[in-house]
């Protein structure tokens, strides 16, 4: 993982020449903000097709706070272009943090192609959130799954009641939500992290699970969340405690 320089682009595939039409215009346009251009997901992984939603997911690294170009989402000769923009000292603190939402947010600190990286700072992120997860404690990766179960509890708790009411759309979203908290936590428990939603939903059986099978699934990670150490439920003394 990290920057991996071997990648295959593929000659007919757009996302690498539209990726890298916008890191030349980046640089151009803002020589003294970029510190660093990379790709992540598919692309900085190079093992997909070059198929599905054509997406590129780009970051702009800069030195300072406000600049560089602005966040945006556009689509440019049929390549979907997601670009995210962080000053460098933000990004690191981020990488630096083992939040709920970890197993979706760290492929993008660990697995990156550089498309403009003269300083070395794409594998300076790459450590530095390698280095956290070595000195994570076991507890924090049981809070964060703690957290995430809840949200995954509550989304299906809704999805059944919409069920019930003849709200399938709606009720189908809410499924969803409850199947993604519910990877979420799996993969938390299990300290692995997934390259996207679909990824994780995929990798842990959840794609297809149905209202009864995602309710098992919470239920069984409650269990285990409370064999290591704090049950799901609790007092009101120790909500406002801890």
């Amino acid at each position: 993982m990290g920057e991996q320089a071997g990648v295959d682009r593929g000659v007919d595939d757009r996302r690498w020449t539209v990726a890298e039409r916008v890191a030349e215009a980046i640089r151009r346009r803002f020589p003294a903000d970029a510190l660093a251009i990379a790709v992540h997901g598919p692309l900085a992984h190079g093992d997909d097709d070059g198929g599905g939603d054509r997406e590129a997911g780009m970051l702009v690294v800069t030195y300072r706070p406000g600049t560089g170009p602005p966040p945006a989402t556009r689509r440019v000769d049929g390549v979907l272009v997601d670009l995210t923009v962080a000053a460098a000292e933000d990004y690191l603190a981020q990488a630096r943090v083992l939040s709920p939402l970890w197993p979706l947010t760290a492929d993008r600190y660990v697995t990156t192609q550089a498309l403009h990286d003269p300083t070395g700072w794409l594998r300076t992120l790459r450590d530095e959130h390698l280095g956290r997860l070595a000195r994570a404690r076991p507890a924090e990766f049981s809070t964060a799954a703690r957290q995430a179960w809840y949200r995954g509890s509550a989304a299906h708790s809704r999805a059944a009641r919409l069920a019930e009411w003849y709200e399938t759309d709606q009720a189908l979203l809410m499924l969803g939500e409850a199947r993604l908290a519910a990877a979420t936590v799996t993969g938390l428990l299990s300290r692995t992290y997934f390259r996207d939603p679909g990824d994780a939903v995929r990798r842990t059986g959840l794609a297809g699970a149905d209202m009864t099978e995602v309710g098992v699934v919470l239920a069984r990670q409650a269990e285990e969340l409370a064999a290591r150490g704090r049950a799901v439920d609790g007092t009101v003394d120790e909500l406002l405690t801890t």
